[in-house]
């Protein structure tokens, strides 16, 4: 069960990070362009449908879990116990119906409206923060815990989105500005770097009492550092990449798998982090 849970966590995850981020870096990197925005509008439409079906399996596994049999997990009455007698089933109701209503407005012709559908994004991004160790923590500090994982989560989603709607762009650079591209997205990357790193310190701070967990090779704080590995060759590529950047034209292919390295590790600083949720932290104080 262990496994599946981890699984789960990881797609879902995954799918909604890259949905934010690819809503909000669409309109900055696709400027005046329209032949890639039908095959990115068909891409989110099943990363939207990807996440309604991995977050009711999500749902399902959580209320098996507490209830210690499979078969709780098609209960009516546990599944409804779960939902309203649980701080996971209320935050999850609210973020199974923001993702429920996105994928229905990605159905209708309302589906244009970029502020409605990256507001639903958002609200559904949002709804990620409590569930996990950001739920450890009871007060006022347990809500500036969730709100620093918010932005955290947002940085994250932005960035990996992002990553892949650049992909797109570089499989077919023809009639793409690919250094202005790249200028405009680099831009926005520094502030989203400086975001997760501080955001991500936070966290480990407040929920391991120290700047570093121990120990270092173990456990928890072994899933962290394979983690901070990851992004640091991210921000290694994309600091080659931004280094670069005048002879960006010249080198495309190179440029292109670059990138897609790049958009590789975020996804895998992703599954370290769905295998880090289900880890507690070492609690100091």
């Amino acid at each position: 069960m262990t496994s599946a849970m981890v699984l789960c966590r990881f797609v879902h995850f995954t799918v909604v990070l890259m949905l934010f981020g690819a809503w909000v870096f669409g309109p900055l990197l696709l400027t005046r362009d329209t032949a890639l925005g039908k095959p990115l509008a068909r891409v989110t439409r099943w990363l939207a449908a990807l996440a309604l079906v991995t977050g009711v399996f999500w749902l399902l596994l959580i209320t098996a879990s507490m209830a210690g049999a499979w078969d709780a997990a098609f209960d009516p009455s546990t599944l409804r116990l779960v939902l309203s007698n649980t701080f996971f089933g209320q935050v999850w109701r609210w973020h199974l119906l923001f993702n429920a209503l996105l994928v229905a407005l990605l159905l209708t012709p309302w589906r244009s409206s970029h502020s409605l559908r990256i507001g639903l994004a958002s609200l559904l991004l949002a709804t990620l923060a409590p569930v996990g160790h950001g739920a450890m923590l009871d007060g006022l500090q347990g809500q500036w815990l969730i709100f620093n994982q918010i932005i955290h989560l947002t940085c994250v989603g932005a960035w990996l989105g992002g990553l892949m709607v650049l992909v797109m762009i570089l499989r077919q650079p023809a009639g793409h500005a690919v250094r202005a591209i790249l200028q405009r997205f680099s831009g926005v990357g520094y502030a989203l770097v400086a975001g997760l790193l501080v955001t991500g310190l936070i966290n480990v701070r407040v929920l391991t009492g120290q700047f570093w967990p121990t120990p270092l090779l173990s456990g928890f704080a072994l899933i962290l550092l394979i983690k901070v590995v990851l992004v640091a060759m991210m921000l290694g590529l994309a600091l080659f990449n931004r280094l670069r950047i005048k002879e960006c034209e010249q080198r495309l292919a190179t440029l292109k798998t670059s990138v897609i390295v790049e958009w590789l590790l975020g996804i895998g600083a992703v599954a370290a982090v769905s295998l880090l949720g289900t880890l507690p932290p070492v609690i100091m104080n």
